[in-house]
């Protein structure tokens, strides 16, 4: 008599996001499917990192801002740091440069908005836990530009030092924060400058907006 085989485990999914609200919403759907398990959930990057390792999920679903403290980015790069590190789906509302490319270099598997549809999402998981890359449209078309005119692209660094300009940061403190020199600084300046046609820090600072490149 041939045996039945055995039923495959479900996926278990960790929730990272700072709203209440959210969290109980992401819970209810997944838990609605029988394939899915959710299995911690934290509000910030700290907690998440602390509970990770512990609850041994298959895939974790991070939000990139987390309020004060460690933001997204961050966290996956540290939970990817673990022995045995799960896979991390970026599910946010964020969708410009500076948000993508630091989650992507941190080594997230995918990145969904939180605009996408349930069974969207449902399938994003299944994906993401099976090892594959998941983007939203919007996001592929993004990181498709960047590759064909990688001349113009801001790296991570210059995204970073543009977005402590906005935030009014002078090189000093710039320097301070990136644990780089001020030359250094400066010589990013530069080069987003000239990325985005600009000869001012307030140009740079309208120019990137415009593009989306920070909030």
């Amino acid at each position: 008599m041939t045996r039945a085989p055995r039923p495959a485990e479900p996926i278990r999914v960790f929730i990272v996001d700072d709203h209440p609200i959210v969290r109980r919403g992401l819970r209810a759907a997944l838990d609605a499917d029988p394939g899915i398990t959710v299995v911690g959930e934290a509000a910030t990057g700290v907690d998440a990192i602390a509970q990770v390792e512990d609850s041994a999920p298959d895939v974790v679903l991070m939000d990139l801002h987390l309020g004060p403290g460690i933001n997204g980015a961050e966290v996956t790069r540290r939970i990817l740091a673990h022995p045995r590190p799960p896979r991390v789906l970026v599910l946010t509302t964020y969708d410009s440069d500076a948000d993508i490319l630091p989650a992507i270099t941190a080594g997230a598997t995918g990145y969904l908005l939180k605009d996408a549809e349930p069974d969207d999402l449902l399938t994003a998981i299944r994906s993401a836990a099976a090892g594959e890359t998941v983007l939203a449209p919007a996001i592929a078309t993004r990181l498709i530009t960047r590759v064909r005119a990688p001349a113009r692209a801001l790296t991570p660094r210059e995204l970073e030092i543009l977005q402590m300009v906005a935030e009014g940061h002078s090189n000093h403190a710039i320097a301070r924060a990136t644990f780089i020199t001020e030359a250094t600084v400066k010589s990013h300046l530069v080069q987003v400058f000239s990325k985005l046609n600009v000869d001012n820090r307030t140009a740079a600072v309208a120019e990137g907006r415009r593009r989306g490149l920070i909030p």
